[in-house]
């Protein structure tokens, strides 16, 4: 598999050595080089707006207004691969998230993070090559990779696992006191 995206700064395009290397559009369809984020902690979540999990919103954000001034970001990547639970357009879900869970984290455009067509963010999460440690196919909606501040992945974490749960919350706090 060959992963490629848009380089981070000028200059001919490489494979992505990082989460950092990436280019995302946000849930508005504007480019948002991940680099931004370089000295900051992020949370990749696959979001979906009608699942059993869905009121894991509210925990992400809770987990992101506690530690965001420590420079936790959590980035919420919507997508419908998983029986279907995410078929609205950005503007529903961003609507959604909204109104329904009052989420001020990053909002991403929908994309596909399992089997044909998966996005290069998620194919370079999920593949062996590129995350060793952390690698596997996306088993269901909300799915997180703690990404520390230099890009790498440092955990991953059950679809099931709660963003409030103490395995989260000791992860996510043991990287924000990484420098």
């Amino acid at each position: 598999m060959t992963l490629l995206a848009a380089p981070a700064v000028g200059g001919d395009e490489k494979p992505p050595a990082s989460v950092l290397d990436f280019t995302m559009k946000d849930i508005d369809g504007a480019e948002v080089p991940l680099s931004k984020y370089r000295g900051k902690v992020l949370l990749v979540v696959n979001t979906a707006s009608q699942c059993g999990l869905t009121p894991q919103y509210e925990g992400l954000e809770a987990l992101y207004e506690k530690y965001k001034g420590q420079g936790l970001e959590v980035l919420a990547f919507p997508a419908n691969e998983f029986g279907a639970q995410e078929p609205g357009t950005n503007e529903q879900i961003k609507e959604f998230c909204s109104t329904r869970y009052n989420v001020s984290f990053p909002l991403f455009s929908k994309i596909v993070v399992k089997g044909e067509g998966i996005d290069p963010l998620y194919a370079f999460l999920t593949s062996e090559s590129t995350n060793p440690g952390h690698a596997g196919e996306i088993k269901w909606n909300f799915a997180k990779f703690l990404v520390g501040r230099d890009g790498e992945v440092i955990a991953r974490f059950d679809p099931k696992t709660a963003p409030e749960s103490e395995e989260v919350v000791s992860a996510v706090e043991k990287a924000l006191a990484e420098k």
